[in-house]
């Protein structure tokens, strides 16, 4: 006999590709007499909360589908339960359910309910647009759509790491990307900036971020990697536009690092609550050069060490009154200490968003990686 939960999962299997959340409406009424089901998407910004159905964005920090969203945790509020709609770290909303049963057991099944319905949502994504349309607050430039299309996800989550990262405009991003695999054994993570404007400098950046996933899933060391990607980008354009690119592969078990850093953002390591710049070896972004040759250097992390990588759009972003900086960029660093990478990367970026006090001017990528230490 099938639990509630397995015939949720049979459910959703067996639904339409875009009848997901009405799907699965009926079978919560059937097994726990909820009458009100709702998905809330986040959106590209990482500042609302959007009804699939319609209706009003919740950006209000404090309301529970927020506190549910940023804590990874059910959150029961007036007979109203948020449960978090998340597939192996990677973050796509809330559900919203009404009423919820009194029930220990029934509660929990919810909130691995909200989970399956995540990995189903990862699943129908190619196959149609209704949630990817749901998840805007309004439409994204051609060079955006490009990007986000780009991307491994924002972020991952494993028993040794835990990874985000976000892109600013969110809906006018140009050339700035971030890419992201993993074995169990290693974590390969790199950000790609293409040079230019619009969709010349987003093409760019997805040719190189091909170029070096063809390396990178050939099982070349990271330099070889970069070296091909070079060649690549060199071979399209003849040294006319260029990539500046960081390459890393973190091995799991023993935090060792390897970096290439091809004319690449900066790399700030948080150690105990004190902010380290990472010194890299600083080397010609991709395609500048015909038979450029890399080479990689190496740094170990410690146990709980986080790493920030961040974009010149960061730093260099300015208001009236003056430039963001150095000193304002340590000092918001070194509050993120307790917060989720997830949580980290949107509250710098939303810093960097009041600051300037309307979108950013220059494309800003951030990306935020915890090492927790070998596990088994």
């Amino acid at each position: 006999m099938y639990d509630r939960v397995t015939t949720v999962r049979r459910a959703l299997t067996g639904s339409p590709a875009d009848a997901l959340v009405e799907r699965l409406a009926v079978v919560l009424d059937t097994g726990y007499g909820i009458t009100s089901t709702e998905l809330l998407q986040v959106d590209y910004r990482l500042s609302a909360l959007l009804p699939l159905t319609g209706g009003d964005a919740l950006t209000a920090p404090g309301h529970p589908a927020w506190r549910c969203f940023d804590h990874q945790e059910p959150v029961l509020h007036e007979g109203v339960g948020y449960f978090p709609v998340s597939a192996r770290g990677d973050r796509v909303g809330v559900l919203r359910l009404a009423p919820v049963p009194d029930d220990p057991q029934g509660y929990a099944e919810l909130a691995e309910i909200g989970t399956v319905l995540a990995h189903e949502l990862n699943c129908v994504d190619a196959g149609t647009d209704r949630y990817t349309v749901a998840a805007r607050t309004r439409r994204l430039t051609l060079a955006a759509e490009m990007q986000w299309e780009l991307l491994p996800g924002r972020s991952r989550v494993r028993p040794s790491f835990s990874l985000a990262g976000q892109l600013e405009p969110a809906y006018a991003v140009r050339g700035d990307s971030f890419d992201w695999s993993d074995d169990g054994h290693r974590l390969w993570l790199s950000t790609v900036n293409g040079m230019g404007e619009g969709v010349t400098a987003s093409a760019l950046t997805a040719l190189a971020t091909h170029a070096l996933r063809n390396a990178r899933r050939a099982g070349l060391a990271l330099a070889d990697q970069a070296t091909l990607a070079d060649q690549a980008v060199y071979a399209c354009h003849r040294g006319e536009q260029h990539v500046s690119v960081l390459l890393m592969e973190l091995e799991l078990a023993t935090g060792l690092m390897t970096v290439v850093d091809a004319g690449s953002p900066r790399l700030v390591l948080l150690r105990e609550g004190k902010v380290i710049e990472q010194p890299l070896d600083a080397q010609f972004p991709l395609g500048m050069f015909d038979g450029t040759e890399y080479e990689s250097q190496r740094f170990q992390l410690e146990v709980g060490d986080r790493l920030f990588v961040l974009s010149d759009g960061v730093v260099d972003a300015t208001s009236a009154a003056g430039r963001y900086g150095e000193s304002a960029l340590d000092r918001f660093l070194r509050r993120t200490g307790a917060m989720a990478p997830l949580e980290a990367v949107r509250s710098l970026l939303g810093d960097l968003r009041a600051f300037v006090s309307a979108e950013l001017n220059d494309d800003a990528v951030v990306v935020c990686l915890d090492w927790t230490g070998p596990q088994p």
